[in-house]
């Protein structure tokens, strides 16, 4: 009973204090990235333009203090700029290459985790990140750190589909104002994937004059085409391989609307057979439009997406988004036919924890299965798997009590291997336990299927405790210290030990960061399961035995016979 109420108060306080839950570890940047986004359509010299300001400021937090014992400098190894083509976010551009004038991207890479002296390069992230905010009107910057896992897009991703993708936009500005407003905490900046103010050119063609003049509208493209993005002229080649050759206006000529629209088209007329050159503006106008700047899909429905990073701090994303549900309550006037989810790294975390939580239980029944055709029974077996569930009273409690994050993958996968351990160590125990029961049936001359009295099944019951209690100890202990190195960090480098006489030890860096919540569940879950093995798995072994006497009648005449 009190086990029970110790495994309900564990899981009541794994829940009442918010335990923090993530879906990968969330590993220290060996990379501080800065995104910086203008409005589409924006040249990409003024885009170059503010990456270099913003690059020096970033410079000039990365310097701070470089003569005193806090500074920065010697963690970072590297700092590239990029603008225009491979600047844009892998999380919310899906790692498109495409050309984007009117993004750049600043990546510091840090130095390995041993050379940093012991600092924190998140802190000097956050640093990062609070220099950037909100200096530049009308720029969407955001400073992030290399992903660890999967991509799994925007911790904070609100999606938001519909028919009407103009009304969709003008719902999600809606939405991103309502919660500025809220002021809820963990959100960094809300940012919106589509706008409808892409600036644009629409070339219109009189198509009646065009006719009369014997030039086709197609004609008309072909010749605006070839001037901004080129004609295929030919193959170079050269060492094997070929290269296409292409031929356009040159730079000042393409941004031209002059040098372009007074260009001639040269064809020939169909009506006369000769050569006739006359300029695009005879035949076309131009005019400037605006447009968006993307028309998303998903499930065949369009899509507008909200998005944002977590603010400097903040590393539970299911706290912020169950934050962000909790104010969307009030949020009214939301258009018939438009449904808001949220997705991102919510979604794929959620299925994640349900394939992750049903591979658990598949994995216990298929266990249980096993264990009835061994043990020919179902009672033990029930008593290995209650064991199991017990030892989640060590998982939960070392989380509660050292206030570590519940972390979806590796701490699941933990938990699983941890049932592994618990069910070997029962079965050690009940094993020996029936093994020792039908020695005890053959020296007392009882037929095999009968019970033995209660004095001798507890003093059998204690003999096997006592004879397994050294394999079961030995194998917590042992799986304990092996993976303790793990569980704190300590690196030990045995080449150059043996070459250099130098270990280079050192504690933390990435694996522990990665592995870490793995060794810690089995750790927890051990020191508690180890117990229940020794103590609760017998005593349930001979309480359930002298329950299956009682119904049967055996237990009262056993009394009547004492």
């Amino acid at each position: 009973m009190y086990l029970f109420i110790a495994f309900a108060g564990f899981g009541w306080s794994l829940g009442e204090q918010r335990t923090k839950v993530e879906f990968f570890p969330d590993n220290k940047p060996n990379q501080i990235v800065v995104y910086i986004e203008y409005p589409e359509g924006t040249d990409i010299e003024k885009t170059n333009q503010i990456t270099e300001e913003v690059e020096q400021k970033v410079y000039s937090v990365l310097n701070q203090d470089m003569y005193t014992t806090n500074a920065y400098n010697y963690m970072v190894e590297s700092v590239v700029s990029q603008v225009g083509e491979g600047a844009g976010n892998p999380q919310t551009d899906g790692g498109s290459s495409a050309e984007m004038p009117h993004k750049g991207k600043i990546t510091a890479s840090m130095r390995e985790y041993k050379y940093r002296k012991g600092e924190d390069s998140e802190i000097l992230r956050q640093k990062v990140q609070a220099a950037l905010v909100g200096i530049y009107p009308g720029v969407l910057i955001s400073v992030e750190k290399d992903a660890n896992g999967p991509p799994t897009g925007a911790p904070i991703n609100i999606e938001l589909n519909g028919e009407n993708y103009e009304e969709l936009i003008l719902t999600a500005e809606r939405m991103r104002d309502y919660l500025n407003t809220q002021s809820i905490s963990g959100i960094d900046e809300l940012k919106i994937d589509v706008n409808k103010s892409k600036p644009g050119m629409q070339v219109l063609v009189d198509r009646k004059k065009a006719g009369e003049l014997g030039v086709s509208a197609g004609q008309v493209g072909q010749q605006l085409r070839g001037a901004v993005f080129g004609n295929k002229a030919g193959i170079y080649k050269k060492d094997g391989e070929d290269y296409d050759i292409y031929v356009r206006f040159n730079k000042e000529d393409r941004y031209n609307k002059s040098a372009v629209f007074n260009q001639k088209i040269t064809f020939r007329d169909p009506a006369t057979g000769k050569i006739k050159e006359i300029p695009v503006s005879a035949v076309a106008r131009q005019t400037n439009s605006s447009g968006f700047s993307a028309i998303k899909h998903k499930d065949v429905k369009r899509v507008v997406t909200v998005y944002s990073a977590l603010s400097p701090g903040e590393t539970d994303a299911g706290a912020v988004v169950e934050r962000i549900q909790n104010s969307m309550k009030s949020f009214s006037n939301l258009p018939e036919g438009i449904k808001i989810d949220y997705t991102g790294q919510i979604e794929e975390q959620n299925k994640q924890m349900t394939f992750l939580v049903g591979a658990f239980f598949t994995g216990l029944m298929l266990i249980f299965f096993i264990l009835i055709f061994q043990f020919n029974s179902v009672s033990k077996p029930g008593i290995i798997m209650l064991a199991i569930f017990l030892s989640f009273i060590g998982v939960f409690g070392g989380l509660v009590i050292s206030g570590a994050p519940f972390v979806i993958m590796m701490t699941m996968v933990g938990i699983i291997s941890l049932a592994g351990i618990v069910v070997n160590n029962g079965v050690v125990l009940l094993d020996y336990t029936e093994l020792l029961i039908q020695r005890r049936k053959i020296q007392d001359g009882v037929s095999e299927a009968a019970y033995l009295p209660l004095t001798s099944l507890y003093e059998t019951v204690v003999k096997a405790g006592k004879a397994r209690l050294r394999p079961v100890l030995l194998t917590a202990i042992t799986t304990i210290l092996g993976l303790i190195p793990l569980a704190i960090g300590l690196n030990i480098n045995f080449f150059t030990l043996f070459s250099e006489f130098d270990a280079n030890i050192y504690m933390g860096g990435d694996n522990v960061v990665f592995w870490g919540p793995l060794a810690k569940t089995v750790i927890y879950g051990l020191l508690i399961a180890t117990f229940l093995t020794l103590v609760v798995v017998p005593i349930l072994f001979f309480l359930i035995t002298k329950f299956k006497m009682r119904i049967k009648g055996l237990l009262k005449e056993e009394l009547q016979n004492i």
